[in-house]
């Protein structure tokens, strides 16, 4: 097995990706990225964020105010997987409904397996 795959796994999730995309901008708060990632769940998000602050692509800064205020950025590590992750969006946005297309035929197909047997 390849050493690097739990790197790709982790790279290749969705939320990862979306967090990486959104933090392009700059720096974000815990409740903006929340906002901003439609869908994410607290736990998910809190997940996402200890994964790639862990794996070293962004940086938690505390500010010590009440309430405390809590920014998450991208380090240089993780601004160099901005560029790949930018193409792939891109390719998504281009493909989307090619895909789309090829599901709905492949869904509207008979079932795998079911198909009458051949005889000789």
């Amino acid at each position: 097995m390849c050493p690097c795959r739990d790197l790709l796994d982790m790279v290749a999730s969705k939320w990862t990706a979306l967090v990486i995309g959104d933090l392009e901008d700059g720096p974000k708060r815990f409740g903006e990225l929340k906002r901003r990632l439609e869908g994410v769940s607290q736990k998910m998000l809190t997940q996402t964020l200890r994964t790639l602050e862990r794996d070293g692509l962004i940086t938690r800064t505390v500010y010590p105010s009440v309430p405390l205020r809590v920014e998450y950025e991208l380090t240089e590590l993780g601004r160099s997987v901005t560029e790949p992750l930018a193409a792939l969006r891109l390719w998504a946005q281009k493909n989307y409904e090619t895909v789309a297309e090829a599901r709905e035929t492949f869904d509207s197909a008979a079932p795998v397996g079911l198909e009458p047997a051949v005889t000789r």
